[in-house]
């Protein structure tokens, strides 16, 4: 077996369907007037931000059924991609978050539809 490395410790997981693992960005911990906020308030938040590191596959395409059944069919799942890309910046709605701690790093699992907006650094021309 390989052993695991920082550049291939994320390549054993596998996301599932419509799902998008981020690594949240440090939430901040002042006001923009310089008051300093307590965790609970910081973990109450509804808008989080954080890089999209692993996309699913996406949303499942039922297979259009046959008229003729004696046809031998092969059993391909097909899907419809995400709109998230790894590498994307993130903002996405908290209260559907699963919170995931994976090799002593904190990271969130959320549905596409709890994504808000995705900033992505390629030009998009």
């Amino acid at each position: 077996m390989l052993g695991i490395s920082a550049d291939n410790k994320l390549k054993r997981l596998i996301v599932v369907g419509d799902r998008v693992l981020i690594k949240p960005k440090d939430a901040a911990d002042r006001t923009t007037s310089g008051l300093y906020l307590p965790p609970t308030v910081q973990e109450k938040e509804q808008v989080q931000s954080g890089y999209v590191i692993k996309v699913g596959p996406g949303y499942p395409i039922p297979t259009p059924s046959d008229d003729e059944p004696w046809k031998e069919s092969e059993e391909s799942v097909k899907y419809m991609p995400l709109q998230a890309q790894e590498g994307d910046l993130a903002l996405y709605l908290q209260r559907n978050a699963i919170d995931l701690q994976y090799e002593g790093e904190q990271y969130v699992i959320v549905p596409q539809g709890s994504i808000l907006l995705l900033e992505r650094s390629e030009d998009l021309d």
